[in-house]
């Protein structure tokens, strides 16, 4: 499949849809609370911002309550549908997931989604509930509402549990993933698995975790490749093979990370910032339900 961004690379994900690999996400700080349906006229202008310096993956969810926001800034962008990749997710309905898929595309004004995702698995209190809503994931890719489905913040437990009854495996995990938060065994799965990483929350070690053992190189690296600490971040996690999903209100901010394109750090200065970062963790989302061992 051709890269329908330009300047933006893709990456083709196991079922041969493929994903720009830098994406503008509608969560975070647009997060509006449940039941407000006004809309926010500097979300939609942020989206068309985005979309006309070449951010054609544009991430939402229903939990976001932004899909209106995304669903107008697309429409009011005039760039033809077919160019843009939009990715939505279900936790809020995800009892009813053809109902909730139904509400998404209304709100989004689309016909369909390039890509779907169960947003958290935390809504199971078994493995068949799991596969019962990957089943149902699983119906909506065939009706052509979604070109491709996937998972957010599974485990490799939970991907396991879902994989016993695919049909379809998932093509993605969208998880937290970053220097200080790098998941040791569930990277390493999804690869094995063919299911690509998508990470959000890239920018933590600067944004989030100032102070951590991580800044003199990252300063360092910035000063060499004249770029921000930040764009260093997003760049690792490329070079690290995920796809990954950044914001900013600001437009000089969102043409800056464009930069992380113009370069790739060395294989030495990847692995040099993955070990630095292992030093620390850091969690800045879920923290409530990942009790757990956050390597798994």
């Amino acid at each position: 499949m051709a890269n329908v961004t330009g300047a933006i690379p893709s990456r083709k994900l196991n079922d041969d849809v493929s994903v720009p690999v830098l994406g503008y996400g509608t969560g975070t700080a647009w997060y509006k609370k449940a039941g407000d349906t006004s809309i926010n006229r500097d979300l939609v202008e942020s989206i068309k911002t985005a979309i006309k310096l070449g951010y054609h993956h544009l991430d939402g969810a229903e939990v976001y309550n932004t899909e209106a926001e995304l669903g107008l800034a697309i429409k009011e962008s005039g760039v033809e549908r077919e160019k843009l990749f939009v990715t939505t997710k279900v936790i809020t309905n995800i009892a009813n997931i053809p109902d909730a898929i139904d509400m998404s595309l209304k709100k989004l004004q689309l016909s369909y989604v390039d890509l779907y995702l169960i947003h958290a698995p935390f809504f199971a209190k078994s493995d068949k509930d799991l596969q019962d809503a990957w089943a149902a994931m699983e119906k909506v890719k065939e009706s052509g509402k979604a070109r491709s489905i996937g998972v957010s913040n599974y485990l490799q437990k939970h991907l396991e549990a879902t994989l016993k009854t695919a049909k379809i495996p998932p093509s993605i995990n969208q998880i937290e993933f970053h220097p200080y938060l790098q998941h040791g065994y569930l990277v390493p799965y999804h690869n094995e698995k063919g299911i690509a990483t998508a990470s959000y929350g890239p920018l933590t070690p600067v944004a989030r975790a100032k102070g951590g053992p991580l800044d003199p190189l990252l300063s360092t690296l910035a000063k060499k490749y004249a770029i921000s600490e930040g764009e260093i971040a997003l760049r690792w996690a490329i070079d690290r093979g995920a796809v990954v999903i950044t914001t900013s209100s600001k437009e000089s901010r969102l043409n800056d990370y464009l930069r992380v394109l113009t370069f790739k750090l060395t294989p030495k200065e990847v692995d040099e910032i993955s070990e630095i970062g292992q030093q620390h963790h850091f969690r800045a989302f879920w923290n409530n339900k990942f009790a757990e061992d956050d390597r798994s």
